[in-house]
């Protein structure tokens, strides 16, 4: 068996032991996520590795958007963990939306173990352009 030593990692995993429940985390983990904007949308991708979709949840409450999932701990008999690095447990993230984002309209999807967020941009934040009269189209007021 091939070994890399990581003396971050292990006092990781004594930690949540120690302060976990059966070896995960008291708190929710994080889930690595990347966001980004193309044309009037805005992207979320956050990798869920192994979450079934029906455990996962996306909520949106006065502009802050929460995504939590679950991946449950091996419960088998007789086994003994000789490397346990996957994540198991709770896992959460809260984004706060500004104005400009149109909270009511985001489709979300699941594949590949990626959950993507597609978050539109609102129209009233989208670039408009303002029509310029001319100068006899106005009416001038005399004081």
């Amino acid at each position: 068996m091939l070994m890399r030593t990581d003396p971050f990692r292990e006092l990781d995993r004594l930690t949540q032991q120690f302060f976990g429940a059966n070896g995960t985390a008291a708190r929710p983990a994080a889930m690595p996520m990347d966001a980004y904007r193309t044309g009037d949308e805005y992207v979320v991708a956050f990798d869920l590795p192994g979450v079934s979709p029906d455990s996962i949840e996306v909520n949106v409450e006065q502009n802050v958007l929460t995504v939590k999932a679950e991946r449950p701990g091996q419960t088998k008999e007789h086994v003994e963990y000789q490397v346990a690095e996957r994540p198991r447990g709770v896992f959460s993230r809260q984004l706060f939306l500004g104005e400009a984002l149109d909270a009511e309209h985001i489709q979300a999807g699941y594949e590949a173990g990626v959950l993507t967020l597609r978050i539109p941009v609102a129209e009233k934040a989208k670039p408009r352009k303002i029509a310029i009269s001319a100068g006899s189209d106005r009416k001038q007021v005399n004081a």
